[in-house]
């Protein structure tokens, strides 16, 4: 009896070695047009698919794998009279292995590039049928869809048999192939062609197992391409609660956009800041609060140097994430051999979803990502902010939108002074940003204020007035919007509303 193997790849990597493997394994090799052509120019036996069902490929290739002797062979119940009876009855030979890959439309479709018509091309027809047709008879049958399976498959192959176990876990793989693909596909269309999301529809491969998650109890991994936004080069084992940080850390840095430094602890700034290089940003986001800094992820827009290195090195630091880190600042940030140095390679700043798992569902919204513009601002009070009043104010709004709510932030000098947090009231978030920068030794004297929602009371914004700050920015929107532009007038400082609120929960 024949044994046939079915290779149908668009990924060539690898398929001279597997289908040679295969033949030094007693199969016979039938092949798509351009498969059966790389194959045959490296002097590899093989069949046309063509030739097994009489009829060619047409259409440039949309038709050639769709026919009853090809699915007939790949469905059939080994184990079933009936079927085995039809199968002799039709001529249909089995076909034990096949393997399969996809068209890319993945990456064609993210090339800014390629014409739609050039990615309709590139949707799949018969590849997905093949695979899942053979996935689905994986009691009798192989299905493999990766380069990566190659070898693996070949050295079990090599033993005189497949077990149950390989073919299922080969069975699931291949639905999972097709599953993403058709969320590409699906994910792109409805975009494309401007529908509303029906349905949320992830589906992102296993890249890494984490220790844990969150807490030690709790398992964790990185599923999708993490690495594709960030390389972490040194240091020990980056865990679930240093991802979190760290894309705290760049959000935030690549959100207030000059030369920037950023300390991140617990998800919330401890410290940001705008200097003339990295060194002097560093030094003014760490005065902020030093001691929360002490174990924190550091974050850089601009290259890490030599004098920048040497300060970092003086404190404990999780992690610190650069574009680029200099050579003489690498072998001094070597040194210390846990703390993880991080390379970020693309900005993480990009238009999408937020997803959060609820009870029976998940919560979907857009991200945070609106602008701030000038000429929308609404100055409230009498006093108007000075224009560097104004830049300082547009500086902890950034900060702000970055902070958990409920949030109030301290800013002079593009510089953050005191950041309250995650409190169940406004006015004890104002009190403790005020308490984190006086047990610092910072004066907040001719300071402004930010709020990333607005007053409910005028109480809050007496706070913050009591510390000395001079200026507010605040989304406004509330019924007592009145009293409180009322206690600012009292008190002489200016007050901007924004119109724009940035809870973080």
């Amino acid at each position: 009896m024949k044994k046939l193997a079915l290779l149908s790849v668009s990924d060539k990597t690898k398929i001279l070695e597997f289908a040679r493997g295969l033949i030094k394994n007693g199969y016979q090799i039938i092949a798509t047009g351009n498969t059966a052509k790389v194959l045959s120019d490296n002097n590899i036996d093989v069949t046309e698919i063509s030739s097994i069902t009489g009829f060619p490929e047409i259409f440039d290739g949309r038709v050639k794998t769709l026919h009853p002797i090809i699915l007939g062979g790949i469905l059939f119940r080994r184990d079933n009279d009936s079927d085995l009876k039809q199968a002799t009855e039709n001529s249909i030979e089995a076909i034990d292995i096949v393997c399969v890959n996809l068209y890319p439309f993945a990456k064609t479709a993210a090339n800014p590039k390629s014409t739609i018509a050039q990615i309709v091309e590139n949707i799949d027809i018969g590849g997905p049928s093949l695979v899942r047709a053979a996935a689905k008879n994986y009691n009798f049958v192989s299905i493999i869809t990766n380069p990566d399976q190659y070898e693996s498959f070949l050295n079990e192959l090599n033993t005189g048999t497949i077990s149950d176990e390989t073919r299922k876990k080969l069975a699931v793989a291949a639905f999972s192939h097709t599953a993403n693909y058709d969320t590409h596909i699906a994910n792109y269309l409805e975009n494309k062609f401007s529908f509303p999301a029906s349905h949320i529809r992830v589906n992102e491969k296993l890249d890494k197992s984490l220790r844990y998650g969150e807490n030690p109890h709790q398992n964790a991994g990185i599923f999708g391409s993490f690495d594709e936004y960030f390389s972490v080069f040194h240091g020990k084992e980056i865990s679930y609660n240093n991802i979190l940080d760290l894309v705290a850390a760049v959000e935030l840095c690549e959100d207030l956009g000059e030369t920037c430094c950023t300390i991140i602890k617990h998800n919330n700034p401890a410290g940001a800041a705008i200097g003339k290089n990295p060194f002097e940003a560093y030094i003014r986001a760490l005065k902020c609060d030093p001691v929360s800094s002490f174990g924190g992820i550091v974050a850089f827009n601009k290259e890490v140097d030599i004098e920048t290195a040497t300060e970092l090195n003086k404190i404990f630091l999780e992690i610190i994430s650069a574009p680029s880190f200099s050579d003489g600042a690498l072998e001094i940030l070597k040194k210390k051999k846990d703390r993880r140095l991080v390379i970020q390679k693309k900005s993480v700043l990009i238009e999408g979803k937020n997803f959060r798992s609820i009870p029976g569902g998940i919560l979907a919204q857009d991200s945070d990502s609106i602008s701030l513009k000038e000429d929308e601002l609404k100055v409230v009070t009498v006093k108007a902010p000075t224009k560097k009043e104004l830049e300082d104010l547009k500086f902890a709004w950034k900060i702000a939108k970055h902070t958990k709510s409920n949030a109030i932030v301290y800013v002079k000098d593009k510089t953050t002074l005191g950041v309250g947090a995650g409190q169940m009231s406004r006015i004890d978030s104002a009190k403790i940003a005020v308490m984190k920068a006086k047990e610092h030794g910072l004066d907040l004297s001719d300071s402004v204020a930010a709020s990333d929602a607005f007053f409910p009371f005028a109480d809050g914004l007496i706070e913050i007035i009591k510390c000395g700050a001079i200026s507010v920015i605040q989304p406004g929107g509330s019924v007592r919007d009145q009293e409180v532009i009322d206690a600012a007038n009292q008190n002489k400082i200016s007050m901007v509303f924004t119109g724009i609120r940035h809870f973080k929960h």
